[in-house]
């Protein structure tokens, strides 16, 4: 939009769906805080989300859709507007549509790849869920979470898809080419299905994945910066982008903010490393 709040015309050449969905996530998770938000900006973000409503059931992105349910689900937990939990049913139906017309054997996905934001899906699932109580959409969540997580977590350490070529079904993908903004995405999921399901595991890989930015990655250099409180825009086969964007450091701080709820958690993950069934105390 220019400066006189005119929309350009390159809008109508792109696909502005996850854009939207984002939004629609930010504004619906925004209204959930309106006890202790100012009213009037409450009164506008809740304005904002019923114009957008109307036009969620164009979605066809799955990540749009997922972005969608996410904020739907907030909106319907401070709201109890039946027309959020309706789309949130028809979303999430989508989803379960795409995921059993790619899923079979080992591959328990909703597209035939694996690209970017991908545990945003089974937590929009989850969400789904919680929000509808259909069984199906939790058993979805669960399947498609464990898949992700036995590829993206390897020998300790989290490698999130690479942005240089996509995971295809059956074939090896690129680890290298990593964003913060796919390993933030993956900490979120966690903490929403270990609040439903206090299952150590999603704590440990929490713990795990923030360490990413801290080190715990293949080149070992910290992504991270605390002299600039920025982090840097990805991590790549020999060398890290030393760019710092905003998308980027605002990923650094959602990780931080949800595992900073776990501090007495990670604190004896950190103190007990679990190899099998033994535990060796670390110094």
């Amino acid at each position: 939009m220019d400066q006189d709040g005119y929309f350009f015309l390159k809008n109508k050449d792109e696909n502005l769906q996850d854009s939207n969905g984002r939004a629609i996530w930010a504004l619906g998770e925004f209204v959930s805080f309106q006890n202790i938000l100012d009213s009037d900006l409450i009164a506008t973000a809740s304005r904002c989300m019923d114009l957008a409503i109307s036009q969620i059931d164009r979605f066809s992105s799955p990540r749009a859709m997922a972005f969608a349910i996410k904020g739907l689900h907030h909106y319907h937990n401070a709201t109890k507007i039946a027309t959020a939990k309706r789309l949130i049913v028809l979303l999430a139906d989508n989803l379960v549509s795409k995921y059993r017309g790619v899923s079979e054997g080992e591959w328990h996905w909703y597209e035939e790849y694996l690209t970017y934001a991908n545990s945003l899906l089974p937590e929009a699932m989850l969400l789904a869920w919680k929000t509808t109580s259909n069984s199906l959409y939790k058993t979805i969540a669960h399947a498609s979470f464990d898949f992700l997580l036995d590829i993206i977590f390897k020998d300790g350490q989290i490698k999130v898809v690479s942005n240089k070529g996509w995971h295809l079904k059956g074939q090896t993908s690129n680890n290298f080419g990593e964003q913060p903004i796919d390993v933030a995405y993956t900490i979120l999921a966690l903490g929403v299905f270990y609040v439903h399901f206090p299952n150590g595991e999603y704590l440990s890989k929490m713990n795990i994945a923030f360490d990413w930015f801290l080190g715990a990655n293949h080149l070992h250099q910290i992504i991270y910066n605390p002299a600039t409180g920025g982090c840097y825009d990805g991590l790549e086969e020999e060398h890290i982008n030393l760019n710092q964007g905003a998308e980027s450091t605002l990923s650094y701080l959602l990780s931080r903010l949800e595992v900073e709820q776990y501090e007495t958690e990670f604190e004896e993950i950190r103190n007990h490393v679990f190899v099998g069934s033994d535990e060796v105390l670390m110094n």
